[in-house]
């Protein structure tokens, strides 16, 4: 795995924090719950993919259930950042053609990837396709996404730089809204206004522009950013630890029950099946474990307390 996943191998930097303040100002553009996404930039070498890959860590740190789809068919860089399989992915998908040559009706789950990430799946770009926009257009690509949003919670499409090809743009119209990224002091005004433009043009919606590669000091970055240092009492400490055991082991039982929810909606590839499936485990998602509630139990009594 990369160094560039800074949300993962630091969670606790400052620039870690800067991705979860994306994660929510994100979370919150839209009136109507957002799930699917596409960042994109105007140029190669803005920080798109890294970007667009510590962003999905994010959401897969909060329990989410997601999804990166490595979109640039032509130069994706998505299975060396989370080191997984380049090949099959999606072009193989909807070209129906495997990674062999040979014809397949493979269905999209038979190309999810799981990461050494919590909760965080890949689809790799794929073998390099001569016609990659037709590809997208196509309504498997709809089909695919479709059956995706049952599984994930986010799904978030990685795709090349707008200027140069359309690809963006035709993914922008079937997901909920886009994510510019851009090159502080370097991309252009009219670049971004273009971008914006196309987008538009298609029915796309833009969420917002990420500025990235801004240089900042490291001591005015520690100066303007850090945690207070006040002392606690004993007992307070003693609370505060407990409280962080009892919710990291919460949070440890939700993601083990995810995890091995999605492993079994992935495993199976027939849609007919994964629906009868599908009612199955949300009835059973509704029983929580006797382990569970008693450490719920013991969150309400340390509130009762506090609050007392």
């Amino acid at each position: 795995m990369r160094k560039e996943l800074i949300a993962y191998r630091d969670p606790k930097s400052p620039t870690s924090e800067i991705f979860r303040t994306l994660r929510t100002n994100i979370q919150f553009m839209n009136n109507r719950k957002l799930q699917t996404l596409v960042v994109t930039s105007t140029l190669p070498g803005e920080g798109k993919s890294f970007i667009s890959s510590n962003l999905a860590i994010t959401f897969a740190q909060m329990g989410k259930r997601t999804l990166i789809v490595d979109a640039d068919m032509r130069k994706g860089r998505m299975y060396s950042i989370f080191s997984v399989s380049q090949i099959p992915g999606l072009s193989n998908y909807l070209s129906g053609i495997d990674e062999s040559g040979e014809i397949t009706d493979k269905n999209i789950t038979g190309y999810v990837q799981e990461t050494t990430v919590e909760n965080l799946y890949v689809i790799s770009a794929g073998n390099i396709p001569p016609n990659p926009a037709e590809l997208l257009v196509s309504d498997k690509m709809l089909d695919g996404l479709d059956y995706l949003k049952n599984i994930f919670d986010i799904i978030i499409f990685d795709t090349p730089p707008s200027l140069l090809v359309t690809d963006s743009a035709i993914i922008s119209r079937i997901v909920d809204t886009t994510i510019i990224v851009s090159e502080y002091n370097q991309t252009k005004k009219e670049d971004l206004e273009k971008v914006k433009k196309d987008i538009e043009n298609v029915g796309g919606k833009i969420g917002g522009v990420v500025v990235n590669k801004i240089p900042v000091s490291v001591k005015k970055y520690n100066e303007a950013y850090y945690y207070s240092k006040t002392s606690l009492k004993s007992n307070e400490v003693k609370k505060a630890k407990r409280m962080e055991e009892i919710e990291k082991i919460v949070r440890e039982e939700k993601m083990k029950k995810q995890r091995e929810e999605t492993k079994e909606i992935l495993e199976n590839t027939n849609v007919d099946n994964y629906n009868e499936n599908n009612t199955n485990q949300n009835s059973n998602s509704n029983a929580i474990s006797a382990k569970t509630e008693e450490i719920l139990r013991q969150i309400n009594n340390y509130n009762n307390n506090n609050n007392n």
